[in-house]
């Protein structure tokens, strides 16, 4: 197997959720880094291969791919020998995808509501409307894991690599979690997975911008 690109920035949480994917399915990836604070995704060469200027983009011989989910899934599709990871039952991939569009429509987008305004600079607080908002969606995630070891039942699939590194950015700012055992359980699971330490360096230089900016 030829090695595949994946255009990629650690603190970016859409490149972590494509490269721990990657680690999960055991795929071999050479990382090209794009830093977004440089702004080199704005540059001709990047924006010919991926003109919504983003991260992650993969290059799998030629064949350009970007969306950190759809990257998952094509991943697991094509190199994936574990039918578990993303399995070919119906309803079960349908809970998968459920809970991955869960994760890029309500929880990634009450996160970077209170996170995004911190890192830029425009809030030195978390808002408590914002907070309590977040809360309610992270108790909908509990209530997922109370019954079953993973978010979509009793097996490891990307949604869970989905929803630990779209997340990882905002638990390594501090997040108080005491409220949510179930989730406490669930990333003590995701430490043994494949790609965990790589996302986790990610994460942390997200959560350091965020604590950097926030009101002591």
């Amino acid at each position: 197997m030829s090695s595949i690109k994946l255009y990629y920035y650690p603190a970016s949480g859409p490149a972590r959720i494509a490269l721990m994917a990657a680690r999960l399915v055991g795929v071999p990836l050479q990382i090209e880094i794009v830093d977004l604070m440089k702004r080199e995704q704005f540059s001709e060469a990047y924006l010919k291969i991926n003109p919504q200027h983003c991260v992650p983009t993969l290059d799998d011989d030629g064949f350009i791919l970007s969306e950190s989910r759809a990257i998952a899934c094509y991943l697991a599709d094509k190199y994936g020998t574990d039918d578990s990871i993303y399995p070919k039952d119906i309803k079960k991939r349908a809970i998968v995808n459920q809970r991955m569009y869960f994760d890029c429509s309500t929880l990634l987008v009450k996160m970077r509501a209170i996170c995004h305004p911190i890192i830029f600079n425009i809030e030195n607080e978390i808002k408590e409307n914002l907070r309590d908002d977040f809360n309610a969606s992270l108790s909908v995630l509990d209530k997922y894991l109370e019954n079953n070891e993973w978010v979509a039942g009793e097996h490891v699939t990307i949604a869970d690599t989905t929803i630990f590194a779209s997340m990882s950015g905002i638990f390594a700012a501090g997040w108080d979690l005491s409220y949510f055992p179930n989730i406490q359980r669930w990333l003590k699971n995701c430490s043994n997975l494949p790609g965990y330490e790589e996302i986790k360096e990610g994460a942390k230089i997200y959560g350091d911008l965020v604590k950097k900016n926030l009101k002591q």
